[in-house]
């Protein structure tokens, strides 16, 4: 797993690191880090168990603690990704912060006040020990916070009172009751300013009972926030979750209902950072040519375009008014096509970022699947309600072409990469071949057993797969238009047992189908995905099942798990299902329900998300492959900066040895030797190590086999250096001498290009 786009942030509170220039953002049961200085967002691989409500960080850096809504928690190695243990509160954390000096965290469950001892780096048998209890509340703890100097804590509750505490033990101490509020405490801090605070309370060290915190300056008390009076003029929805970093400049903003994260720089009042994921399903998705952008369609209406390296959305398309369902990048990745259930289809410019051209029918009606040419001139469109398959030609926007003969809805279209030829499949058991182009007689028709939901062709355009909907997988050898083989998939795609269900998953025969397939870059492999939260790889030259990826463990969402547990079991129905009042708080309306409501009735308009994998796509480089899924888009790449992968190695290549032909001034044999190493910080040193005036020599005497390598660390390390000049004239001499062998490999090295010459135009611009 390599990162989760499409997705910001769903609920919980946000957190600024200790620096302040990275923002922790809850999404679902993942955490995602947005890096504001370099620009980019990874993905913890760690999951929680449910949707995660509550993170703290300790102050140096090293620890997260991740809980989710039914109290389980996650020990994180915040700087390695890593899961160091997992604890049970056993109740509901409303709020969870590290004292200042590190050593202990507070945690709020119910009426109760808990501070437990920080955990080491270390795997432990016991990491979490329980120092203290407080109570004093006669409602549930809201939030909690420390004094500067780690000595005292301050709560809020819903009974309408703050109280203040001591970490350790105080002789003839009283916690002290701070009333006068009119509503329950939202948050509760201790600060320097009494600027845009409700309640102001100053404790004083003249007392007494103070004389052991005699060396401590006295606190100034604020309640609330200034959260209220910012974000009417920052989102047009109720914010959800409010961060400020450590320097007071930068303020997170997160919105749950629509999904979006806005981090705000007060003082030029302007946007740091303003993103925002698909806030309904998405559904299709798509790669550019290199693999450097993902295009991706959802049920909100809109097309969102991704960089994959950086995993931000740099432009929305907002001009569709109904559920996207086909996205489309052209051959030459300079405009985006995408089909609608509004009856239209949008060609969008990447260059100025506009629609510039729309396709209609004569007559209403809602489309389901889309299709290009190689040459991006013909665009197709195949419809749900009228069966029918519109063609249009994208330079004068007319339709050119009716396409009939299906008697159901059409769910899928390919064009074939090698003959104009254009598939197309339906939900009346048939897969038809149209010649578009020349057109001769009837189209001939591949008859399957069942509803055809997707397919999918072979790069070369030698093979068809079709999914059905009893299960199947059918590969079709287009050479003679025969069937070649077919695998049973059923038990493969493991769909889980939703809590509506009244027999068990194995049972249970809706769904278990694919409904997303695609060959991966060199044709031996294919990636489906379906109503299940497993996507599968299948080889297809033996037909077996190579992998199944997991794609979440979320239990907050229905269709994970395979049984039921009986003990939520009620009268009135399992207890998941059932509205309660504290559950039902939507923009400050709080509705009752009647007992045994379930979710998702007439009245609430609320159901609980199904996993599901809506549409998979492999990249044209074959290195990762992304899934559109119910919490997000998820992009699964072969992870090379974690694993040591030498390279023709042999004892004697060592690092010392390479630094002795450094220091000898044999570049190039130290440069190979790195190179078979394989070790990125080791190559960086060896490379900046060689004089400007050696370049040249080094670059020719250089193994062929060597030069995709150099010219690949180039190119990632154009993005971030300083040399700028000393790399660019890397560059330079490596195409100027390996000229011929790269443009024979040009094909496999398209995306080193393109990133070589992106990196360079954008540094040479700025």
């Amino acid at each position: 797993f390599l990162n989760l786009c499409g997705t910001v942030y769903k609920g919980g509170n946000l957190l600024f690191t200790s620096d302040g220039n990275q923002v922790i953002s809850p999404v679902g049961n993942r955490l995602s880090i947005f890096d504001l200085v370099n620009n980019k967002v990874v993905t913890l691989p760690c999951e929680n168990n449910k949707d995660i409500y509550r993170i703290a960080l300790s102050p140096n850096g090293s620890l997260l603690i991740s809980i989710d809504l039914d109290g389980r928690a996650l020990l994180v190695n915040y700087c390695k990704g890593v899961v160091l243990s997992d604890f049970n509160f056993k109740n509901k954390v409303s709020d969870i912060k590290f004292s200042p000096d590190g050593r202990f965290f507070a945690v709020a469950i119910g009426k109760q006040l808990q501070v437990w001892r920080s955990p080491s780096l270390c795997k432990e048998f016991a990491p979490f020990i329980l120092h203290r209890k407080y109570t004093g509340h006669h409602d549930a703890l809201t939030s909690v916070n420390w004094s500067g100097d780690s000595k005292l804590l301050i709560t809020g509750s819903k009974d309408m009172t703050a109280r203040i505490y001591t970490a350790h033990p105080v002789e003839d101490f009283t916690p002290i009751t701070l009333t006068g509020h009119r509503n329950s405490v939202v948050n509760v801090f201790f600060a320097v300013s009494m600027e845009y605070f409700r309640f102001v309370w100053h404790l004083r060290t003249s007392c007494t009972q103070w004389d052991p915190l005699s060396e401590v300056k006295p606190y100034f008390l604020y309640v609330s926030g200034i959260a209220e009076m910012l974000s009417d003029s920052i989102s047009q929805r109720r914010v959800s979750s409010v961060a400020i970093n450590a320097s007071g400049d930068w303020l997170a903003f997160g919105c749950s209902r629509i999904g979006q994260l806005l981090v705000w720089e007060w003082k030029s009042e302007t946007f740091i950072l303003k993103q925002q994921g698909h806030f309904y399903d998405m559904n299709v998705l798509d790669f550019s040519s290199n693999g450097q952008y993902i295009v991706t369609g959802g049920d909100d209406s809109k097309v969102k375009v991704w960089n994959t390296r950086s995993g931000f959305c740099f432009v929305t398309f907002k001009e569709h008014s109904a559920a996207v369902t086909g996205v489309r990048f052209s051959p030459r990745d300079k405009v985006i096509f995408s089909s609608s259930l509004d009856g239209t289809v949008r060609a969008f410019d990447l260059m100025r970022y506009r629609n510039f051209r729309t396709f209609t029918s004569p007559s209403p009606v809602q489309f389901l699947s889309l299709a290009i040419d190689v040459s991006g001139d013909i665009v197709c469109a195949g419809s749900l309600d009228t069966f029918e398959i519109f063609v249009w030609s994208v330079r004068t926007g007319h339709l050119v072409e009716l396409l009939t003969g299906h008697e159901g809805p059409v769910t899928c279209l390919e064009f074939s990469p090698s003959v104009p030829v254009l598939y197309s499949g339906s939900w009346d058991h048939s897969v038809r071949v149209w010649d578009v182009f020349e057109r001769k007689g009837t189209p001939e028709v591949l008859v399957h057993k069942s509803d055809v939901r997707a397919l999918a062709l072979r790069p070369d355009g030698g093979e068809l797969c079709v999914s059905s909907l009893d299960g199947d997988l059918t590969i079709w050898d287009l050479s003679d238009n025969r069937q070649s083989g077919s695998l049973n998939c059923r038990r493969d795609i493991g769909t889980g047992r939703k809590q509506s269900d009244l027999v068990s998953s194995n049972n249970n025969p809706s769904g278990k189908c694919f409904t997303g397939l695609c060959y991966s870059a060199d044709g031996r492999c294919l990636v489906a995905g379906g109503k299940s939260r497993y996507v599968c790889i299948y080889e297809l030259s033996q037909k077996v099942l190579l992998k199944k990826f997991r794609v979440s463990k979320n239990q907050s969402l229905d269709g994970i798990s395979e049984k039921l547990n009986s003990k939520f079991m009620t009268e009135a129905g399992p207890l998941q299902t059932i509205d309660h009042a504290e559950d039902s708080e939507e923009e400050g309306r709080y509705d009752l329900y009647l007992p045994g409501v379930a979710k998702g009735d007439l009245s609430s308009r609320r159901t609980r998300p199904e996993i599901q994998v809506k549409s998979v796509r492999f990249s044209p480089t074959g290195c990762s492959w992304a899934a559109c899924t119910t919490e997000g888009l998820l992009i699964y790449s072969l992870d090379e900066r974690a694993t040591f992968d030498p390279f023709d190695l042999d004892p004697d290549v060592t690092p010392a040895r390479v630094l002795s032909l450094l220091q000898d001034q044999e570049y190039h044999k130290s440069l190979s030797m790195a190179f078979r190493l394989n070790e990125k910080p080791f190559i960086k040193h060896v490379v900046e190590s060689i004089p400007l005036e050696n370049i040249l020599p080094t670059v020719q005497a250089l193994h062929p086999s060597y030069v995709v390598k150099l010219l690949a660390y180039t190119s990632e390390a154009l993005d971030s250096t300083v040399h700028l000049e000393f790399y660019l004239t890397w560059c330079f001499h490596i195409f100027n001498c390996h000229g011929r062998y790269i443009k024979a490999r040009s094909f496999a090295l398209s995306s080193l290009f393109y990133s070589n010459c992106l990196a360079i135009f954008i540094r040479i611009m700025i």
